[in-house]
């Protein structure tokens, strides 16, 4: 498969490449359509830059890009090796500059499982989140905080707080 620019002659190999289009609709708002599929999806400017914000910011996509990819790549590996996902919750936030030129600042990811995903298997979910191809596509100048949270964890946790203030661990929280 190779993808003809163009314009011009060159031609780019080993490239994966899906359509989309974006039509503006005034008033700082845009309508972008998947080309295979022909969802569609409304932007609009956040309302620190002239908007409305009404609908997700173009950058606000970013984070759900993010967000997402992360999800979805952990998701990949977990039904290959039959260790179930279903359930996660991703949180985004999106920090942006206070300086010139705006742009992202600062992404923030939690990411919260459900119980059962193995002890031995949570370093290699964490390493497939921070490395997913939208992590790996920011700017290096954009600060990436992500955390991880386990149901199982916080409550071992919770028990150990409890025992160390001298309350019996009772399991009825």
């Amino acid at each position: 498969m190779y993808l003809q620019l163009r314009g011009s002659n060159q031609q780019v190999t080993g490239i994966n490449m899906v359509m989309q289009s974006t039509l503006y609709l005034g008033q700082l708002r845009c309508k972008a359509t998947h080309g295979p599929s022909g969802v569609e999806l409304v932007t609009d400017a956040p309302t620190d830059n002239q908007g409305r914000g009404e609908s997700f910011s173009p950058t606000d996509l970013v984070a759900t890009a993010l967000a997402t990819c992360n999800v979805t790549t952990m998701a990949i590996t977990a039904q290959r090796d039959k260790v179930k996902l279903d359930g996660t919750k991703v949180y985004a936030e999106k920090h942006m500059s206070t300086d010139a030129p705006r742009r992202i600042a600062r992404i923030v990811i939690k990411i919260e499982f459900p119980s059962g995903i193995p002890r031995q298997y949570r370093e290699k979910l964490e390493t497939i989140a921070r490395t997913c191809p939208v992590a790996r596509s920011l700017h290096p100048d954009v600060t990436l905080d992500m955390t991880f949270s386990y149901p199982d964890l916080h409550h071992l946790l919770m028990r150990r707080r409890d025992a160390n203030n001298g309350e019996s661990g009772n399991d009825d929280e």
